[in-house]
């Protein structure tokens, strides 16, 4: 997963905005576009990930640091299939499906979308958001926020795949959680066997921090 938007720096010569957005290059996936289209695709130049290439695009919930970008990608790619949640608004939904390929909506239930590439299905009810899990030897999570809780997210992952997850990435959201919380989601993951984590975004620098000091994880 190569990150290309982030409130923390991806490059020396990328410019870092409150958002997030990564490309799985394997699948041509482009996870969530950022808060802010110019600058994700002055970020896509400067790491060489090429907007024409793209054939899907994950868009894990409609807070503006995850969709701000879509519409600077589709200008200059409509040829794309589109995942989103089915919390996205309906008004939107359908004028995406007049700019694009083709436009999945995913619900609450989990699904596979192509290869070994699956949603959680939309979970939580205040702020609701899917997750893409990677079906893998190295099966992998992938989070915009984690705003249902990353390590409820990795439980429900873990019930799809019917095996551990080995990697979680993404947005922890932690930013404002007490040590004892953060030190709680350390465990919680340790404790269903996950072996390496990457928080980033709304994590914040201390869970961030906690994570990098458990060498266990």
């Amino acid at each position: 997963m190569k990150i290309l938007f982030d409130n923390y720096k991806v490059c020396d010569t990328c410019h870092s905005l409150w958002g997030f957005s990564a490309y799985l290059e394997e699948y041509k996936l482009l996870f969530d576009t950022g808060s802010n289209g110019r600058v994700l695709l002055k970020n896509m130049q400067q790491l060489n990930v090429d907007v024409k290439e793209i054939e899907y695009l994950f868009i894990t919930h409609s807070h503006w640091d995850h969709i701000g970008g879509l519409d600077s990608i589709i200008e200059l790619n409509p040829n794309l299939t589109l995942f989103v949640p089915s919390s996205l608004s309906k008004h939107l939904i359908k004028d995406l499906k007049t700019l694009v390929k083709e436009v999945v909506v995913c619900g609450k239930k989990p699904q596979k979308l192509f290869a070994n590439l699956y949603t959680t299905g939309v979970l939580g009810d205040e702020t609701p958001e899917q997750s893409l899990i990677i079906d893998k030897q190295e099966s992998t999570l992938i989070t915009g926020c984690g705003h249902f809780g990353v390590e409820n997210i990795t439980k429900v992952a873990r019930e799809i795949i019917g095996r551990d997850i080995r990697c979680v990435e993404g947005g922890f959201h932690l930013l404002r959680s007490s040590d004892e919380k953060i030190l709680q989601t350390i465990d919680a993951l340790k404790e269903m066997g996950v072996k390496c984590a990457r928080p980033t975004h709304c994590s914040g620098d201390r869970a961030i921090e906690l994570f990098t000091l458990s060498i266990d994880l």
